[in-house]
């Protein structure tokens, strides 16, 4: 019975999401909170995320909790913890002047958090791991 328990765990876990559906889900979630409706006469783009920000406090928190899950998204993609650390600086800016009356309303029409942590994740998708040249020798192998 625990031999089909572990088979059926193997075979979802083989089957279970790629790195393209986090990459899709990431995406949607972005342009969604930042760039989900055309402003008709200024053609300007806002998103879900503007539009809970003019709630009072709840709006911003309900806001950051969404965005956060693009951060976490990205560390199970293996994106490097100082990258991660920009996301949240981006994530920390938009809560901050976001949670501001009126200033915050207009900050969030212009500064896209989430499309900056998109696009920080996907740079890094698309470079991949980068190689040095040379030969790597460990400290206590070396020979004088």
């Amino acid at each position: 019975m625990n031999a089909t328990r572990t088979g059926v765990f193997e075979a979802i876990k083989a089957a279970g999401p790629t790195r393209a559906d986090s990459i899709t889900r990431i995406t949607t979630l972005a342009r969604l909170l930042d760039s989900a409706f055309l402003i008709p006469g200024i053609n300007r783009r806002v998103g879900i995320d503007a539009i809970l920000g003019l709630v009072p406090g709840i709006g911003d928190a309900i806001s950051a909790a969404l965005a956060s899950y693009i951060i976490w998204e990205a560390r199970q993609l293996g994106i490097p913890k100082w990258k991660i650390a920009r996301m949240v600086g981006n994530l920390a800016i938009d809560t901050a002047i976001g949670a501001i009356p009126l200033a915050g309303d207009a900050f969030d029409f212009v500064f896209k958090a989430n499309e900056r942590n998109l696009r920080i994740v996907l740079d890094h998708l698309k470079r991949g791991p980068v190689e040095i040249e040379g030969q790597a020798t460990r400290l206590g192998e070396r020979r004088f």
